[in-house]
């Protein structure tokens, strides 16, 4: 059985200029069909299913109406066995969150929100794109609170052009002011297919490399003196708040992505849903495959993939499973950008702010 389940939700209200997930804006008759296909492909693979951890994510998927949330949870409640359900998490934009919309989450057995703050300065948030101001997500923090929700993760970038070290410092602080029990600080990249993307190679936005180095000190620390535990390199948790499904991903556990574009890797096997809500939709209903892209794993590929995303968490990576690279990781170790304890491989503080540059050795 497969214990790790992810839903992808590709509706937002605005498309941000630096992401870059699959999305779409749509109308209620477009979405509704969409919901309709997805619930087909639950049941089709409900028979393999008994969820642990389940996340939403999208795409926006607090962006569907009270209704709409309704149709897709009763439908997930009839198909699935939800017996043996830890932890079940829906991304949330400020914007979206109401009271009535929180309470229906909450009654429908959700129990974590990963809500995407980014940050707590309304210039940077223009910049960003979002269409949130600070103090409503402020508001929308309180209610969730009030809706019951005792596990809620803040989403907050790094390194957007023009942040300074003082306003995320700010951002950081009154993040801490609401006492989350999670939060995750994502330094900014620049996907391609992306407007930031764009402006980057065109020369209108420019990195600066050791302003996000000092950001991303600074994170460490302040979070580190509040009692949060950096449990993967852009991930912070209060004690027994660590995320279970993202946990699941970097570990290697076998997950299974539903909707549009959602990836699923189950025992040697990797495969990725077409990525066109319009056509997912169509072919679901029809009975046809909603895949476009398949392959098999070796062992060998597997075991890279699990060296390079465990190196990233605080459980590192085990001398032995670390046999294959030993040249390698001693290499690293030299440079100081790794150490070993209790038998595991651990990245040092240098190390987490390289860390891209020290999984390249799995590639």
């Amino acid at each position: 059985m497969i214990d790790h389940l992810y839903i992808h939700i590709p509706f937002c209200p605005n498309i941000c200029p630096y992401c870059a997930f699959y999305k779409e804006s749509a109308g209620r008759e477009r979405v509704e069909k969409f919901l309709e296909a997805l619930l087909v492909e639950v049941k089709s693979h409900a028979h393999q299913l008994r969820p642990e951890t389940i996340f939403l994510g999208g795409g926006t998927p607090s962006a569907l109406s009270p209704t709409q949330l309704n149709f897709l949870f009763e439908g997930l409640h009839r198909l699935l066995d939800l017996s043996a359900l830890r932890e079940w998490t829906i991304e949330m934009n400020p914007a979206t969150v109401a009271a009535d919309k929180a309470k229906l989450l909450w009654d429908a057995g959700v129990n974590r929100i990963s809500m995407g703050v980014q940050s707590w300065d309304d210039d940077v948030l223009k910049k960003l794109g979002r269409t949130h101001t600070a103090q409503k997500a402020e508001e929308s923090f309180v209610i969730l609170r009030e809706a019951g929700f005792k596990n809620i993760s803040i989403d907050l970038i790094f390194g957007v052009p023009d942040q300074s070290l003082t306003s995320w410092q700010e951002t950081l602080e009154r993040s801490l002011r609401l006492d989350p029990e999670h939060l995750s600080a994502y330094g900014l990249t620049y996907e391609e297919d992306t407007e930031f993307f764009r402006l980057l190679g065109r020369g209108a936005m420019k990195q600066n490399e050791e302003l996000e180095a000092a950001q991303f000190e600074m994170t460490m620390d302040l979070l580190s003196r509040h009692g949060y535990q950096q449990y993967e390199v852009s991930n912070y948790a209060k004690k027994n708040h660590d995320s279970l499904h993202n946990t699941a991903y970097w570990l290697g556990k076998d997950y299974l992505g539903l909707g549009p574009s959602a990836f699923s890797t189950v025992a040697r096997k990797r495969w990725r849903n077409i990525r066109e809500t319009g056509i997912y939709t169509s072919s679901t209903m029809n009975g046809k495959t909603a895949r476009d892209f398949e392959e098999n794993l070796s062992s060998e590929i597997q075991a890279s993939e699990r060296a390079a995303f465990g190196l990233r968490t605080r459980h590192g990576l085990s001398l032995e499973q670390g046999k294959k690279w030993q040249q390698e990781l001693e290499n690293m170790e030299t440079h100081g950008l790794l150490h070993s304890a209790h038998d595991r491989w651990l990245l040092t503080r240098r190390g987490k702010l390289l860390a891209d540059t020290v999984g390249e050795i799995f590639v």
